[in-house]
């Protein structure tokens, strides 16, 4: 049985930890040429050598993505290795718990922050694989937003920003290049038990974790970053070979439960 990301070259950010890496590890086991876009070195370092490890093939590039020039360094890296790219996952994200708020409340040094790492990354990214997927006539790019990017959440409105914009650039990239063969679709996770996940939930009287899960989400559990890896493993795939423009959650059906506050 062929695997199902054979002889594809996949770049994937902010593949260190949590869903990022779940998918570089994914991805190689499904037979890419993964390249691991990351910041920090240690955590890159650690992801490649778990693939290596396990029998697949995999480079760290140590990547800022806010950065347009550190992106396009990484890029032609990329090309004068694998002299192609079939894949990109624009995974890398943060969100600044503490930092990020209301609107009111919000440095704007954290403001652009935030967006420089969870926006511009998009743009960065996106510009360069697209100059080498327009012309080998084919690629997907798969996008990361959030349950933020979709229904209203309170208290943190960079993070939301970003996530709403990176839903609407989906949508608007994927009726671009489509007719040059280049699929874009976008996962909306919620909801992961990763460690970003504990960062972005402030113990106070707003938010309660247990009434989270056990009210506000159907199916009344965390997900898991590999369960994040495999829808994103079948947007990479031919399997979703005509799938463009989505948007899905990977959220346990919290997005269509409302607000997602606790009672007052």
């Amino acid at each position: 049985m062929s695997k199902r990301l054979e002889n594809k070259v996949c770049a994937i950010t902010g593949a260190g930890q949590g869903i990022g890496e779940a998918g570089a590890k994914l991805f190689a086991a499904e037979g890419a040429y993964v390249f691991v876009l990351e910041l920090n070195e240690a955590a890159g370092k650690k992801c490649v050598a778990d693939i290596l490890a396990a029998g697949g093939k995999a480079e760290f590039i140590q990547t800022d993505v806010s950065n347009g020039q550190s992106v396009a360094a990484a890029f032609a890296e990329i090309m004068a290795k694998a002299g192609t790219l079939d894949v990109l996952y624009n995974n890398a994200s943060v969100y600044l718990n503490g930092k990020d708020g209301i609107i009111t409340d919000i440095d704007p040094e954290v403001w652009h922050r935030v967006l420089a790492i969870n926006l511009d990354s998009v743009f960065y990214c996106s510009r360069e694989a697209l100059k080498i997927m327009t012309k080998n006539g084919k690629g997907s790019i798969i996008n990361t937003a959030s349950s933020a990017g979709v229904v209203g959440i309170p208290r943190c409105d960079a993070y939301t920003a970003t996530k709403g914009a990176t839903v609407a650039l989906t949508r608007s990239m994927a009726s671009e290049y489509g007719p040059y063969g280049i699929r874009v679709n976008c996962i909306a996770p919620a909801a992961i038990a990763t460690a970003m996940i504990k960062e972005s939930n402030p113990d106070d009287d707003y938010f309660d974790p247990n009434y989270f899960i056990k009210v506000r989400t159907p199916l009344r559990r965390w997900g898991s970053a590999e369960e994040v890896a495999e829808l994103a493993l079948f947007l990479a795939s031919d399997a979703s070979s005509y799938i463009n423009g989505t948007i899905i959650a990977a959220d346990g059906g919290i997005t269509i439960n409302g607000d997602l506050a606790k009672a007052k």
